[in-house]
């Protein structure tokens, strides 16, 4: 059986148009780009990915605009 994660549905998250805040947490960032959250945490280790993340007290935080930017979904 695949382990979910939270939010794997996309039931939790609101589409990314609607998205208010400038920064979003790993696991939402992951449900928009269809990537497993390890995935960007490891673009984030590596600095090799297609976004960078600002770093919250020791958490990451993923640019909305960035995120709209890379699927294409520019307001």
């Amino acid at each position: 059986m695949q382990q979910q994660y939270p939010g794997a549905n996309g039931a939790d998250f609101p589409p990314l148009d609607r998205e208010t805040r400038s920064h979003i947490p790993t696991e939402q960032a992951a449900f928009y780009l269809n990537r497993r959250p390890q995935t960007l945490r490891a673009w984030s280790c590596d600095e090799d990915g297609p976004l960078r993340p600002a770093r919250i007290n020791g958490r990451l935080a993923w640019p909305v605009a960035e995120l709209r930017r890379l699927l294409g979904a520019e307001a």
